[in-house]
Order: C-alpha cells, then structure tokens, then sequence
C-alpha cells in the first residue's frame, strides 16, 4: 500500500479547510500547514493533521478557564502536575530546537511558558479551590502557546504581600512592572516582571487575563497594555505568540 493511500489530496483538503488549492500550495511553501510530498511530487495531508490546524486551543482554554465546573479535558492538554508540565515543555523546546523560523527564540519561548506555568503550580500549592493543574497547548502551525488554570488568580495571590491592591487592573500592573516576592532572596523580581522584560525586548507577544483584567505585551512593538474586560476568569489564561 502506498503511504498516500492514507492521506488526503491537497483537492480534499481545501475542500475540508473552506480554502483554494492554491492558498493550501502557499501554506506549505512558508512552513504554515506543510504536506506530505508524493514520490510524483503531489501534496497529501492526514485527517489528524487538519484535524488539528483547524482546532482552537485558545476557545477550549477559556472555556475550560471560565466555567464555574472544568469540563473534563483530553490528556493532550491537561498537566495535572507540575512533573508533566516541565517534561512536555522539555519535549517543546526539543521540537524548536529543529524548526529554523523559531530556532534563535527557542530558550526564550520556553523561558516565558516555564514562568508562567510553574507560577500557577507555585502559587496555587495546596490551595487549588477545584481542579488542580493546568490547562497547556501549543500550535506549532499558529506560532501560538496556551496556558491556563483554575487558581486563585494574581489579585488573591498578590494580596498576601500586597493587602491593599484595588482591584484586577492594579494587580496585573503590580505583578508586570514591580519587584515584588514572598520569596527571599530573589534576585529577578516576581515571575511575571521577568516574563515583561522578556517580551518587551524580543518578538514575542503575551496576553494574560486574570480576573477582569487582561495584560497584553504587542510582538511588534513590546508595549505592555493592562485593560479591562467583561468575562471573568478566577486562575489566569495566558497566550504566547511567537
């Protein structure tokens, strides 16, 4: 049996995908969705592999953030321990290692995923008011990294240190901008200070949402941006761009 008798033609595909042929063609030439080649040179992809572009990582995350019960998740992205986190993060950083478009912002990347996931398991130890853990997915094809969990959030986490934080907005500023830590010595500052530092000097882009406030730090400009928004989501939800 030949190997493309498992795949489906490039026809298929962009039949599946709502797409043209041609836009299919221009995808796999700059690395975005990438075929499989034929030995006559024609491109075949796999149901998993279109199954999984067109897949949201980022809706299943906040939905999973802003319930009031967590659905139950696939095993793909739930790291109920901080053991799993760090090793399927590992397992990133060895697939980006072999990719030349991220290859220079490798130790980077997996520097602003690692602070944020382990500050979920750090910051919620033993006090993880349902499920605990964390919800983490990366899309290769989107450039895209997503974490979540299901925490007591910044603003409860901060107010150990800082009781008299207003509100969201004023925790996430606090927590981006200012040293802060329970912890001592500690020579960088809190985790996300060191997330900020790195985002604003290289292009990549974070979005994290705590409460009713999002931060937001552009890849193209390294701006950081504290708004408000009109979901809440108690734990944190967090997206990398890359």
């Amino acid at each position: 049996m030949r190997k493309e008798d498992n795949l489906l033609s490039i026809n298929k595909a962009a039949g599946l995908l709502g797409v043209s042929i041609d836009t299919l063609r221009r995808w796999d030439k700059k690395g975005k969705l990438k075929a499989v080649r034929s030995s006559g040179g024609h491109r075949y992809y796999s149901e998993e592999q279109l199954e999984n572009f067109v897949l949201d990582v980022k809706a299943i995350a906040r939905v999973w953030a802003e319930s009031q019960a967590a659905p139950e998740l696939s095993a793909d992205y739930y790291c109920q321990t901080q053991d799993i986190f760090k090793a399927r993060l590992d397992r990133i950083a060895i697939e980006f290692e072999q990719n030349p478009a991220v290859k220079n912002l490798v130790s980077l990347i997996i520097a602003v995923a690692g602070e944020i996931g382990n500050n979920s398991f750090d910051h919620n130890f033993g006090n993880w008011p349902d499920v605990p853990g964390i919800f983490f997915a990366c899309d290769a094809n989107k450039r895209i990294i997503v974490l979540a969990d299901r925490g007591v959030g910044i603003k409860s986490t901060l107010s150990r240190i800082r009781p008299n934080l207003k509100d969201d907005k004023e925790s996430l500023l606090t927590a981006f901008t200012e040293r802060i830590s329970g912890r001592s010595p500690e020579q960088r500052g809190n985790g996300l200070k060191f997330v900020n530092n790195i985002a604003t000097e290289n292009p990549i882009g974070v979005s994290l949402q705590s409460g009713l406030a999002v931060a937001e730090i552009a890849r193209q400009n390294g701006r950081l941006r504290i708004n408000l928004t009109d979901k809440h989501i108690r734990g944190v939800l967090a997206v990398i761009t890359y």
